[in-house]
């Protein structure tokens, strides 16, 4: 009905989840919502324009979901612990990746630094392109499934490096500093919030969004939906399902309570 908009649903659907901005590794997540970053100009009428929201990032590519089906139905057959049977042992929101985008802006560098054990991470490694960063989550990368923050859709001052931190080097020769906008932003960070914005908002993300809500906070986060639709996360990723009172073991519930905590949470079930 158009009431209320798309950003406003999401952080509402958040908050009824846990996720809040007040606790990294509960931070608010939303989606990747665009593929194309490297055309001049962005046609948002067009839906090859748009990532498919009906997937989660592990299955964007028939060839990546086909191994990570593999890597599922593997586990099954070599170790038969049911228990630890998943599609992704790493997660698309945790604390390091969300001080990860925000580097660039206190406190999240101090943050960032105090994750990495004090230092930045290798410049190779450092969020420094928008385009590449997609390329790693949806396609090239694994261990990479990571989804975007709020602030992708509002605030453009994350991308740039107005405290002149030194970032690195990469290995091609590229000094880190402010964050590579796909060519339809014109290098200008309002443009790019702008027309992400904008994307979000459209008559394509309104149409399908429900889909990704569904993977995120619905039902096909867990249980044989989730196993159909490519989207088990690792046992200890849903917390709120964990037992803790039946684990007796110091030293474990330790290892666990430090891996939900380095490596994300599934958000509660809306």
């Amino acid at each position: 009905k158009r009431e209320i908009s798309n950003f406003d649903y999401l952080m509402y659907l958040n908050t009824l989840a846990g996720r809040s901005y007040n606790d990294y590794m509960q931070y608010p997540v939303f989606p990747w919502v665009l593929t194309d970053y490297h055309s001049e100009t962005l046609n948002l009428s067009n839906p090859h324009t748009f990532r498919d929201l009906s997937k989660p990032m592990g299955a964007q590519t028939v060839e990546r979901k086909r191994k990570f089906i593999q890597r599922y139905n593997e586990v099954e057959k070599s170790e038969g612990d049911l228990s630890a049977q998943c599609h992704y042992c790493t997660h698309y929101s945790s604390a390091i990746i969300v001080a990860s985008y925000l580097v660039r802006l206190e406190p999240f560098t101090q943050t960032f630094c105090s994750l990495q054990g004090g230092s930045f991470d290798v410049a190779d490694r450092m969020f420094h392109s928008v385009k590449s960063t997609w390329e790693s989550a949806s396609r090239d990368n694994m261990s990479d499934v990571r989804e975007l923050i709020p602030e992708f859709f509002y605030l453009p001052e994350f991308l740039t490096n107005e405290n002149h931190f030194e970032l690195g080097c990469m290995q091609d020769g590229t000094v880190l500093g402010d964050v590579q906008l796909p060519p339809w932003a014109d290098g200008d960070p309002h443009k790019f919030i702008l027309l992400h914005r904008q994307a979000l908002e459209s008559d394509y993300v309104s149409a399908h969004l429900h889909h990704w809500i569904d993977l995120i906070f619905g039902h096909k986060q867990h249980g044989s939906a989730a196993v159909e639709a490519v989207n088990t996360y690792h046992p200890y990723f849903y917390g709120d399902k964990m037992d803790f009172n039946n684990i007796k073991d110091p030293l474990i519930k330790s290892t666990i309570l430090g891996f939900i905590s380095n490596f994300g949470q599934i958000p509660k079930q809306v």
